[in-house]
């Protein structure tokens, strides 16, 4: 039996954006027929949403746009990621260079090169921004929506094992018809932004 690939999502205080980001791939690696061969969770740096070692459940907002698009996150309360995890999994994904910085400092640096941040996986590097400061949760669910599934692209891609199954078929080359893949969505941003970059020129002329 193949190992399983296992990821953790990271955000400060693990209540909006790497609980959307747990429970979206979770979705998705489900609709791929994938789930037996992924571990993923989430975790927060700061223990500001942990009393008592209670963690305090996803904030209502990002449930509730979780729950709009069919994801129910009920049980999931906050944790604090620990050094330990940096064994533990393959792939630790921060949101922000912030978040970047604090998992350097709980897991005493990065030595296998496992930190990346979620936005590294789309055509637009970055961060994903708090929507516990901007109040903007879909801008945040968006993000995170194409940033999951560049990286399940990008695990397919990179990770062969996972899609070579006799009776299942090749993941990479069955994606499901209801998503575009990354692939496509950066190929039709380039061609926008070009098209974007033509036109402001032709009224600059």
């Amino acid at each position: 039996m193949e190992r399983k690939k296992k990821i953790l999502f990271v955000c400060h205080g693990n209540i909006c954006r790497s609980p959307m980001a747990e429970f979206i791939m979770k979705k998705l690696v489900k609709d791929a027929g994938l789930s037996d061969r992924f571990e993923i969770a989430s975790a927060a740096t700061s223990s500001e949403e942990i009393w008592n070692g209670v963690g305090n459940p996803v904030y209502p907002p990002a449930r509730k746009i979780m729950e709009k698009h069919g994801l129910n996150c009920d049980g999931k309360r906050a944790v604090q990621m620990t050094k330990a995890d940096y064994d533990h999994y393959d792939y630790l994904i921060g949101m922000d260079k912030a978040n970047i910085r604090n998992m350097g400092w709980i897991c005493g640096g990065d030595p296998d090169g496992k930190f990346s941040m979620m936005m590294d996986y789309t055509a637009r590097p970055g961060a994903v921004a708090d929507p516990w400061y901007t109040g903007d949760f879909t801008s945040t669910w968006e993000d995170l929506w194409e940033g999951c599934h560049g990286l399940l692209d990008f695990l397919t891609r990179e990770e062969p094992d996972l899609t070579e199954d006799p009776e299942k078929g090749n993941y990479a080359g069955d994606y499901s018809p209801r998503y575009q893949k990354p692939y496509d969505i950066y190929e039709k941003a380039r061609a926008q932004s070009k098209k974007m970059k033509r036109a402001h020129k032709g009224k600059n002329k």
